[in-house]
């Protein structure tokens, strides 16, 4: 939702089936090189530091710091709002329904 909204506003599309698609495109710059960090660093995988290098060779240790930080708050987020049981509202349900279902994302909603 906020990468489309960022696309809009600096007159970008961006495309957040790359989440769910490896063979997508995201349009997001380095999307790819910053996806996989993100999914070393959120599963602990065996080749974090590798990922965590390659951020720091293509873009730097300054943009690898920012990438580490998005990622640590949006775990922190996502788990205090799981952890309380903080309900999707209503205005975000409605305007996310159109990419939830074509990501798949509403098979994850327990009933």
């Amino acid at each position: 939702m906020l990468l489309r909204g960022s696309g809009l506003h600096a007159g970008a599309t961006f495309s957040d089936a790359a989440v769910v698609d490896r063979g997508a495109e995201s349009g997001v710059p380095w999307g790819g090189l910053l996806l996989a960090f993100a999914e070393a660093a959120v599963a602990n995988a065996p080749d974090l530091a590798e990922q965590r290098q390659a951020v720091m060779n293509e873009l730097g240790e300054n943009a690898m710091i920012d990438a580490a930080a998005v990622i640590g708050i949006f775990q922190a987020v996502v788990k205090i709002a799981d952890a309380t049981g903080i309900p999707l509202e209503d205005p975000k349900a409605e305007i996310s329904s159109n990419f939830r279902e074509e990501l798949g994302l509403n098979a994850y909603k327990e009933e």
